[in-house]
């Protein structure tokens, strides 16, 4: 055998070293793929809250002022009746989630039966792609889809009751609010956030918050948080399931598909004793058991972007009272008790007939759906057309 044959392959040298250059190489391209694929994530979970922003939109054009957090009846801080729906699942039909939306029905208790194979669902375009946990939780009632977008229900200050002030921001218990009310205009606005799913929490939920309890003594965000309120984690809010936030895409309350503009974005308050290391948010008495409701339920993200919020800068969103809603006047009557209507029942203004009554619309029969569909509200600024 020649000497040029015996020295044709690698040494044992020579192919380790081709093996380190190839592992330098991956290490140094994977970062970057990743990267690249949590660049594609976030630019996916600003989309979404783009989709929820126009969804809301197209809701109040349609219906007048944008949906209540929840809607229920009562008198003080007695709850009587209550049908616990968000309002993420109000805007459903305007979001491409027309089916999932006609499964439910919006008249009866959304732990109802009947909805169970509304609630069960995670909806895509309430899930962030950067979600850690997008997994449906389970609850006493059964299942329910989870949610990483919340709603803007307050600062501190959540609800007073049926007898008490209303919040400062855009959404609220029985309370369907306008554009034109946005008085600072929409893009001073917070509206919509991104939120963790499983979010731990100090919840209170059947006791108020001692040490936060006056509408309009409300604490700096740049406040120390165990000052402003020690129940935290001082053992006056121990709950059975401390990661239950942002579990259910269909519950109205603040902690479940809502946050508050308490704290900034991304704000870590963390656990000191009974949630030691814990992110926690903070909830009191629940809206569901008739308030009053304080709470600070912070917006947070998963890294590296941080928090997506669309028209968005934290402030309050009215720099005075808004007026007072009046129907417009027009031409045809029908139209004017449609306005009517909207604007004293805002929680059924989805399903309503012009005689004031209301069913729900995938029970219509033909000649109700076509007598609804005729019945159109007069243009804002316009005459109506002949």
């Amino acid at each position: 055998m020649s000497r040029s044959a015996r020295h044709s392959g690698f040494t044992l040298i020579e192919l380790l070293v081709v093996i380190a250059i190839i592992a330098l190489l991956i290490a140094l391209l994977l970062p970057a793929v990743q990267s690249a694929r949590e660049a594609a994530r976030r630019i996916q979970c600003t989309n979404n809250l783009k989709q929820i922003g126009l969804a809301f939109f197209n809701y109040e054009s349609a219906i007048g002022g944008f949906p209540p957090s929840m809607c229920a009846s009562g008198t003080g801080n007695t709850v009587t009746w209550m049908n616990g729906w968000s309002a993420l699942s109000r805007i459903l039909p305007y979001s491409e989630q027309g089916n999932l939306f006609n499964s439910a029905n919006f008249i009866l208790w959304k732990e109802d039966p009947q909805s169970s194979t509304a609630i069960s669902q995670n909806v895509s375009f309430l899930l962030c792609p950067s979600e850690v946990n997008p997994q449906v939780s389970t609850h006493d009632y059964g299942l329910a889809g989870v949610t990483s977008y919340g709603v803007n229900q307050g600062d501190w200050f959540v609800w007073g009751g049926f007898n008490g002030p209303q919040n400062r921001n855009a959404f609220g218990m029985n309370r369907s609010r306008r554009i034109a009310e946005f008085t600072d205009g929409t893009s001073q606005a917070l509206i919509a956030a991104e939120v963790k799913t499983y979010q731990p929490a100090s919840n209170c939920r059947t006791i108020p918050l001692p040490s936060v309890n006056n509408p309009n003594n409300i604490p700096s965000p740049y406040a120390d948080p165990y000052t402003v309120a020690p129940e935290y984690d001082n053992g006056t809010c121990i709950t059975q399931n401390q990661f239950e936030f942002h579990t259910e895409w269909s519950d109205g309350n603040a902690h479940a598909a809502g946050f508050t503009t308490a704290w900034p974005p991304n704000k870590q308050i963390l656990g000191r004793s009974m949630y030691l290391g814990m992110d926690l948010d903070l909830n009191g008495l629940n809206e569901e058991l008739g308030g009053p409701t304080f709470a600070a339920i912070n917006s947070r993200s998963y890294p590296m972007f941080g928090v997506t919020r669309p028209l968005a800068r934290r402030k309050s969103l009215f720099s005075r009272p808004p007026r007072p809603h009046r129907p417009q006047k027009c031409s045809d009557n029908a139209s004017r008790n449609r306005l009517e209507f909207t604007e004293k029942y805002p929680c059924f203004s989805e399903i309503r007939r012009d005689n004031g009554s209301h069913v729900p619309e995938n029970r219509e029969s033909p000649l109700q759906k076509r007598h609804r569909q005729r019945i159109r509200p007069c243009r804002r600024g316009l005459p109506r057309r002949r």
